[in-house]
């Protein structure tokens, strides 16, 4: 590494540089999961992507009816925990996309130019900090809910709602756009052509070192400080519901709601983390392994926590639940798993 070092501040031969960055991240690079597709043979590639890319279409369909859901009616598109929401499913969602296309470019062989892979990625990067922050939101409007119930109508309003959410957009954008001054440290001016040897990962645009400390250092900040704003609301909850003048119903719900969002904090925290997870593992075990067992975290802790959202909230929210149902159930009126209690639901929200 220190070697590498050396090349960048001393040599004039760019095109080396390049190279040697990508032997100093040599360990990361056995645990990304775009350039470990290489070590797959054909029918193993076309079996694995069929198993990703399986669940993945239907997690975008749940995504996408819920979506759907959340703008059809008007008590979803004025209530403020449903518009966050709806900020929260959106970023899940094309994140998902987003993660399952760089997988399919990788299983096809497909190498990329350095602006391309830098564009997907950083796209990437902007929806996976959107996700923690609007967590953050909504754990904290549950808290204002439940702490002070006479004034959440007057402190969570449609406007402060909409204020929040630029200011979650914002902030995420202002990552990547740090991620990309970094960037700009290396001189792609001077390569013979800006072509990829590698396929399109995160890893592969940590071309810097202020880049990969950058990486390392802001989703830590980001998640410690979400996963503490989020357990002190539920622990203001807790202590709410022991007063004599709270809902106890309410409090329990929001309570239940925040551990939820507590499970989501951690599923994001993993995906961040078993990187170094596998580079533990890859001293002990072979490489072709190795992948294979990251393409099962990666269904586990990539895919599966982006649909995680609409399956909480499509389930236990009660407002949800049957219009969510209508648009899953196409003829909903001919369906058997349907009852009677949810159908006469399903009319008066539709008609409402």
């Amino acid at each position: 590494m220190s070697e590498c070092f050396n090349l960048w501040h001393q040599r004039s031969d760019y095109q080396t540089r390049p190279h040697c960055f990508s032997k100093m991240y040599a360990n990361q690079s056995h645990t990304n999961i775009t350039v470990e597709l290489q070590y797959q043979g054909l029918m193993e590639r076309v079996l694995f992507s069929i198993m990703t890319t399986v669940p993945c279409c239907v997690f975008l369909f749940i995504n996408g009816t819920m979506l759907f859901t959340l703008r059809s009616k008007p008590v979803f598109r004025e209530t403020s925990r449903y518009i966050l929401l709806y900020n929260l499913l959106f970023a899940d969602t094309v994140n998902l996309a987003h993660s399952q296309l760089l997988y399919l470019i990788a299983a096809c062989r497909i190498r990329m130019t350095y602006p391309v892979c830098g564009v997907l990625s950083f796209f990437g990067n902007l929806t996976t900090v959107i996700s923690p922050l609007t967590l953050v939101v909504m754990s904290l409007e549950r808290y204002v809910a439940v702490c002070y119930p006479l004034r959440h109508a007057t402190i969570i309003t449609i406007k402060n709602t909409g204020m929040a959410i630029i200011v979650v957009w914002a902030f995420s954008s202002l990552s990547v756009l740090t991620r990309v001054l970094l960037l700009l440290n290396f001189p792609f001016a001077e390569l013979e052509n800006l072509q990829m040897k590698d396929f399109c990962g995160k890893e592969s645009m940590l071309l810097d070192p202020m880049s990969d400390i950058y990486e390392k250092t802001f989703p830590c900040i980001l998640f410690a400080s979400a996963g503490v704003t989020v357990t002190c609301s539920y622990i203001g909850v807790m202590v709410a519901a022991r007063s004599a003048s709270t809902d106890k119903a309410s409090a329990k719900k929001a309570r239940n709601t925040l551990l939820l969002h507590l499970v989501q904090l951690g599923l994001s925290i993993s995906s961040t983390i078993h990187n170094p997870f596998l580079t533990a593992i890859s001293k002990v075990l072979d490489r072709i392994i190795i992948v294979r067992i990251q393409i099962i975290l990666y269904v586990c802790i990539i895919i599966f926590p982006r649909c995680l959202s609409a399956l909480i909230y499509g389930i236990r929210d009660q407002t949800i639940r049957p219009v969510l149902m209508y648009h899953l159930c196409c003829q909903w009126k001919r369906s058997p798993f349907l009852s009677h209690s949810t159908k006469a639901k399903i009319s008066i929200l539709i008609t409402s």
